[in-house]
């Protein structure tokens, strides 16, 4: 086991990796979130991006998957510093690993292509709307398709290095998931009635006009 001198004393090195993956797990939540309701109330990154509040988007869009890419780094290092476990290294571990990861990066992948970048890098919260709600696959399937499909996939990973504290950190992003669906989903639920709401007001003043 690898330590080195810290503030504190010795300090193992896989416990620090480990605690750096939760760390980043929690955090890319938490961050996108915060930064979208603050677009989504204040329009701070459109004014950024010099107003053009597509172009904020695109640029979200960038930190958030450079974050996806930085956290999933951590994870993996983090599990080469864990203890293998031996019924984690059998061949139908190996499978089942496989099976998962595929699994996920098909609902990851397809959410993708159905919603688009704006419409999966939190585009609603910048005034980009959907025209109307995306029901095909694989939201047949799931409602959180990138959510559960990003679960999955962490949670292959975990099983292909044969490490336990992978599976702990797997439910980690679980929780932080369905924390976050706690948040997101009313939230953009509000902001489609809204719209639906302007859009009936807009007719009943049509239909007046006419009259």
């Amino acid at each position: 086991m690898t330590t080195f001198l810290g503030s504190k004393g010795l300090i193992d090195l896989d416990q620090r990796s480990l605690a750096i993956a939760a760390a980043a797990i929690a955090f890319n939540p938490i961050f996108w979130n915060t930064a979208a309701r603050q677009e989504y109330h204040n329009k701070v990154l459109t004014k950024l991006a010099g107003g053009n509040s597509r172009y904020a988007c695109y640029g979200l869009a960038v930190t958030i998957f450079s974050l996806g890419i930085f956290r999933d780094f951590l994870y993996e290092r983090a599990l080469r510093d864990q203890p293998t476990h031996p019924l984690l290294v059998t061949p139908f571990a190996t499978y089942i690993s496989y099976a998962l990861i595929a699994a996920g990066n098909v609902l990851v992948i397809s959410s993708m292509w159905a919603l688009g970048v704006t419409g999966t890098y939190l585009g609603d919260y910048f005034g980009i709307l959907m025209d109307e709600m995306v029901t095909g696959f694989p939201f047949n399937v799931t409602s959180a398709p990138m959510y559960y499909g990003s679960t999955m996939s962490f949670l292959g990973s975990a099983i292909l290095f044969g490490k336990p504290a992978g599976i702990l950190l797997t439910l980690e992003v679980l929780a932080v998931y369905l924390l976050a669906l706690r948040f997101e989903d009313p939230f953009t639920a509000g902001i489609y009635a809204r719209r639906e709401e302007q859009r009936a007001q807009k007719k009943k003043k049509g239909g007046k006009k006419e009259l």
